[in-house]
């Protein structure tokens, strides 16, 4: 790999659950992966991932922000429960992947959702009137059906994210492409099968990723855990009330962004 061990310092780990682009803010992660790149005191990060995945555009920004560490440091991604989608494109940052046996891993594509509401509109006896400069100005309008050409355009942008996602599958773990693609068929799959098809790189827990990013790097096992910091709400409710908002929150924000590519 590269790596050159040190000795002392720290091993930086990092939460991401939930769906990206929801509860998990490419803003937030940005700023501690840039800390965690520059802090010359960790010298190793680990990835604790229990996500279903989310927005395209997030995913991509997280994953370039852990690759830039990965380039300066041993970055190790640990599977606690879901790595799929955007949760396994992120986890393909790191130089190794640790999951446990009941963990799902995979879901290897690209969707785009949004509803369309013509009919209700028009049940309510609401028109919509629109004035655009070109004829795909408002692709993806969810109060008219696509027309043959958006469709068109649409999965050109899909093939082209999927074919990305593929190409950094292939050269994190070492695959032909045309292997990824074979697996790539939007499924999950347990860790013990996604270890025999060669998305993973052993079974095992929180504890493992640590060890094994402490032999990586060389560093004292001495793992610092960092997460966004909390906004003045989630202060000030208690936990539980806290889930429950951030839930609804979170599913708020799924339903509104669902007409946009989705790892």
């Amino acid at each position: 790999m590269g790596l050159i061990p040190r000795r002392g310092g720290k091993v930086g780990v990092v939460e991401l659950f939930g769906t990206i682009g929801g509860s998990v803010k490419s803003s937030d992660y940005g700023r501690i992966f840039s800390r965690l790149s520059e802090d010359k005191r960790f010298k190793a990060v680990v990835l604790d991932i229990d996500s279903p995945g989310g927005a395209v555009p997030a995913s991509d920004y997280i994953y370039r922000s852990v690759k830039k560490i990965a380039a300066r440091k041993p970055v190790v991604a640990n599977v606690r429960g879901v790595a799929a989608s955007g949760g396994y494109y992120i986890a393909c940052a790191a130089h190794k992947i640790v999951a446990i046996p009941g963990g799902l891993v995979g879901s290897i594509g690209v969707l785009s959702v949004r509803p369309v509401v013509q009919e209700l509109l028009a049940r309510v006896g609401v028109h919509v009137n629109v004035n655009k400069s070109g004829a795909l100005k408002n692709m993806g309008a969810p109060w008219r059906e696509p027309t043959p050409e958006e469709d068109q355009k649409i999965q050109e942008l899909i093939d082209d994210s999927y074919a990305t996602f593929i190409s950094i599958v292939s050269e994190s773990r070492k695959m032909d492409a045309d292997i990824v693609r074979s697996v790539a068929t939007g499924e999950v799959y347990w860790a013990t099968k996604a270890l025999e098809l060669g998305l993973v790189d052993e079974l095992g827990d929180l504890d493992r990723a640590i060890d094994l990013a402490v032999e990586l790097s060389g560093a004292k096992c001495r793992p610092v855990h960092l997460r966004p910091r909390r906004s003045f709400r989630q202060r000030l409710f208690s936990p539980l009330a806290d889930s429950l908002v951030q839930a609804t929150s979170d599913e708020i924000d799924r339903r509104l962004t669902s007409g946009y590519f989705r790892y």
